[in-house]
């Protein structure tokens, strides 16, 4: 156990207060619906960016994202970089049809392309990964770090704690708080976890040669062999772009933000802050995480790599800070997806069967509905505790769900064949074979990585989606074809498209540097 300074305590306590003043100036008025759930479509580009950042920047990432580099190697680090390329696909293709439509979940957008039962379907399984992916992941990890530095907490009182912390002040304030309040954490996120890259590679001398010496060779490469039980190559091109494209483009909990937008080019200039803000975790907190083997030679688990680097080497002050980063992290983790469920449960459960009700009356729903997420989120966090690690429990979840998702969804926008009935059979089909295929990696009977199998899953339920069409026959009606017509969306702006080519470089240089 890591005891903190008192100066940890006034810097922590001092963040605090800091959160609660912005969230009481940004929820000075009880909002709407559209406030509630959308900020009232007046974010700009910057809160944007850094409000995407930070929610996806969780108390997972900063806890996994080390201790997998510790225990496997810097190849972790092609999650982030990958998903700056999903970003900068983002803001040039979908941002456009996500405002353009004038939509508020994304599953909305699946309803207009085929009928309210594949909006249903998406809603109530990114409402699942939510609650016990997202949320819940984000409350496990907060308390790990907060038992370590504070004597005397246990696991589930602790994740009960941070998920009513965050959980009252969204119900209160909605996207707009969520969102201001994203843009401080942010930038404690970033500036803590650059303090503590400083320090350690100051324990090299920062001398990048002193690094290579010490710490194996493999444990540097983002691009591995085939067989590497972490992250294979192959994994890396099929599964990564799979994951990548429902966590930013489908996901509620992450395109709110987008759909926030004031328009188009706010929207996807906050996509490409983003997606230049996703390339610093690989020095930021997984290099820092790989110099730990060097550093580190009795630890249990990986999960506890971040805490020890915070414990070892911050002083009295510098360590607050980092507290304050991890709150930072967990608090825009868990508000985001807070949030994000609030609105799926609302806006496609409840105002399709009652229409009548008023924006007040949606948005005290709303709130409700937040309050009863962060009740399941806090009963759910403990259990995680028995699983092997954290990182892996997150993204072998989202491999198995969400691949048929994306199948469908890359399908309906790019087909004009497929009906809704074709699309529904092939996605309860494919995740028919997930499951089955969960299962039987569980009973030990397949041993692929989850990140092939994400890829083996998109295949299944393509081809599936299209057999089912065979059978079932039938056409898509004109008003599903619009949905997707490029003739009724407004291009992305000349000066988004010239960024996406800027950020596409400057991730194809860093791949080729640490290749």
């Amino acid at each position: 156990m890591h005891l903190l300074h008192p100066a940890d305590y006034v810097i922590v306590a001092i963040y605090l207060l800091v959160v609660v003043a912005v969230c009481v100036r940004v929820t000075r008025k009880s909002p709407d619906a559209d406030e509630l759930f959308l900020a009232g479509r007046s974010l700009g580009a910057g809160v944007i960016g850094l409000s995407l950042f930070a929610s996806n920047i969780s108390s997972t990432t900063l806890i996994g994202l080390p201790g997998a580099a510790w225990a496997t190697g810097i190849s972790v680090a092609n999650y982030e970089w990958m998903a700056a390329l999903v970003l900068v696909f983002t803001a040039v293709f979908v941002a456009p049809v996500l405002i353009g439509r004038r939509i508020t979940t994304v599953p909305e957008l699946l309803e207009q392309r085929f009928d309210a039962r594949l909006r249903k379907y998406l809603s109530a399984t990114s409402l699942l990964l939510s609650v016990l992916l997202d949320t819940a992941g984000s409350l496990y990890a907060g308390a790990l770090v907060m038992m370590l530095f504070v004597p005397g907490l246990s696991l589930g009182p602790t994740c009960a704690a941070l998920a009513v912390f965050a959980g009252l002040y969204t119900a209160a304030g909605g996207l707009r708080a969520v969102a201001y309040t994203d843009v401080l954490q942010a930038l404690v996120l970033l500036v803590g976890s650059a303090i503590l890259f400083v320090l350690v590679f100051g324990q090299f001398d920062y001398s990048w040669a002193q690094v290579t010496a010490q710490v194996p060779a493999d444990k540097l490469s983002l691009i591995r062999p085939l067989d590497d039980p972490a992250l294979p190559w192959l994994g890396t091109l099929l599964g990564l772009p799979i994951l990548g494209f429902y966590y930013w483009t489908m996901n509620q909990y992450v395109c709110q933000r987008l759909l926030g937008a004031r328009d188009i080019g706010t929207a996807g200039r906050g996509a490409l802050i983003a997606a230049a803000l996703k390339l610093l975790p690989l020095f930021l907190m997984v290099l820092p995480g790989a110099m730990a083997v060097a550093l580190f030679s009795d630890l249990d688990r990986p999960d506890t790599v971040f805490p020890r680097l915070i414990g070892t080497f911050a002083p009295p002050g510098l360590a607050g800070l980092m507290i304050a980063g991890l709150l930072a992290a967990i608090m825009s983790s868990v508000d985001s997806a807070l949030n994000s469920a609030s609105t799926l449960v609302i806006c496609d459960f409840v105002q399709p069967r009652r229409p009548r009700l008023d924006a007040k009356a949606l948005a005290r729903l709303g709130r409700y509905t937040t309050l009863g997420m962060m009740v399941l989120a806090a009963l759910w966090a403990p259990a995680i505790d028995r699983f092997p690690g954290l990182f892996a429990y997150l993204q072998q979840g989202f491999a198995y769900v969400t691949s048929p998702l994306v199948a469908i969804f890359a399908l309906g926008m790019l087909s004009k064949r497929l009906t809704a009935n074709a699309a529904l059979a092939g996605l309860i089909t494919g995740h028919a074979v997930s499951a089955a295929w969960f299962v039987a990696t569980q009973l030990g009977w397949l041993q692929v990585h989850f990140t092939i199998v994400a890829g083996v899953l998109l295949g299944v339920t393509l081809v599936a989606a299209w057999v089912w069409q065979a059978l079932l026959g039938g056409r898509a009606s004109a008003a599903q074809l619009a949905s997707v017509d490029a003739r009724h969306v407004a291009p992305a702006p000349a000066y988004v498209r010239l960024g996406a080519l800027v950020l596409t470089a400057a991730t194809a240089a860093l791949v080729i540097a640490f290749w």
